[in-house]
């Protein structure tokens, strides 16, 4: 069994290294819900400030090199990292926690830290530059890389062959009241731009019912009359951390009508039936407050058709970017710098 022997480091990069339990924590939480309070961040930018401030006396203490090592590592990395982060969110690339994560980064890893193991140094692989935080920036991007290699190996080990399978998995629909991500199937065939699950679940919770409940009988649920008189909050589609759907109670007038024992509509009839707001997607997105993470009625209206039609769907997984981030961040510690080690070995560096 290996046994590391005791780590030695200064003061401000053993208090850094608070950050990795805090980043697994968060990876964890937005892989089962896709929230991270904003308060999960405040606490890490503030010590990355104290520990700056704590290594800029230092080095100005020192002077010389020191100090111009400080001022550039730390000008690259709160002048470029941070703003970056920014503007990825802004243009819509990250999500919010994405983007505080890596903005958190840039506070708390200016600078390659330095850990001693016994004999050995850590991390092994360092930049010309020395900006740790970019480092774990392009580390995370590499990783983010790999993910779509391994689901397209997934898929293939599995048979599953179609456009889908490198971004995608196929999931059962019971399975979907607790997953994230985006159906892509329609009735049309395989898109990228499906049924967002998150919306989905706005809708149910609104409606007072289950996927179940629609696949047993979508031809009453079609009808609009059959909306409750007084919907449910629709939350905003979050899974609790149990992993269980979180729920407003209530049932639609539909719901009611069934509880009562009275005969659904014969099917033929109902198929022959054309209305004017099927599923009442309309009326829901009409009365909810802002948007359902942009779904439009028609988008909910043909989700709902092939997600009541099939048993197996497939689904974008929507990996959240703080996961690559945490992984960057390990791999950065233990080894260093992926992408300068690739561009040594290339010979480009």
């Amino acid at each position: 069994m290996l046994e590391l022997g005791p780590v030695f480091a200064g003061t401000t990069d053993l208090l850094r290294l608070v950050a990795v339990p805090v980043f697994a924590w968060a990876a964890w939480r937005d892989i089962r819900t896709r929230r991270v309070p904003n308060v999960t961040w405040l606490p890490l930018a503030v010590l990355g400030l104290l520990l700056l401030v704590w290594d800029g006396w230092h080095a100005f203490g020192i002077g010389g090199y020191d100090w111009q090592l400080f001022l550039v590592t730390t000008a690259i990395s709160l002048g470029i990292v941070v703003p970056l982060s920014y503007a990825f969110w802004w243009m819509g690339g990250f999500g919010g926690a994405d983007a505080k994560a890596l903005m958190t980064i840039g506070i708390l890893f200016p600078a390659f830290p330095t850990y001693y193991v016994e004999t050995s140094v850590y991390p092994a692989v360092q930049t010309d530059v020395g900006v740790f935080s970019f480092t774990i920036l392009t580390n995370a991007v590499l990783v983010a890389v790999a993910f779509p290699v391994a689901l397209t190996a997934y898929n293939a080990a599995r048979g599953r062959f179609a456009p889908a399978m490198l971004v995608g998995r196929v999931r059962h629909w019971s399975d979907l009241s607790t997953a994230h991500g985006r159906v892509m199937e329609d009735q049309e065939g395989f898109t990228r731009s499906g049924l967002d699950l998150d919306a989905l679940r706005m809708y149910l919770r609104w409606r007072g019912l289950t996927l179940a409940d629609l696949r047993d009988d979508p031809d009453r649920y079609r009808d609009p009359e059959t909306l409750p008189d007084e919907p449910n909050p629709p939350t905003d589609g979050a899974v609790t951390v149990e992993g269980e759907a979180v729920s407003d109670g209530g049932e639609s007038a539909a719901a009611e009508q069934i509880a009562q024992g009275e005969e659904s509509t014969d099917n033929e009839d109902a198929e022959s039936t054309t209305y004017d707001d099927p599923w009442g997607a309309a009326a829901f997105l009409d009365s909810i407050e802002g948007s359902a993470y942009g779904t439009t009625s028609e988008k909910l209206r043909d989700g709902l058709d092939t997600l009541v039609e099939r048993d197996w769907v497939w689904v974008s997984p929507g990996v959240p970017f703080i996961v690559p981030i945490f992984l960057g961040l390990l791999v950065a510690l233990v080894y260093g710098d992926l992408l300068f080690r690739l561009l040594e070995l290339l010979g480009l560096v």
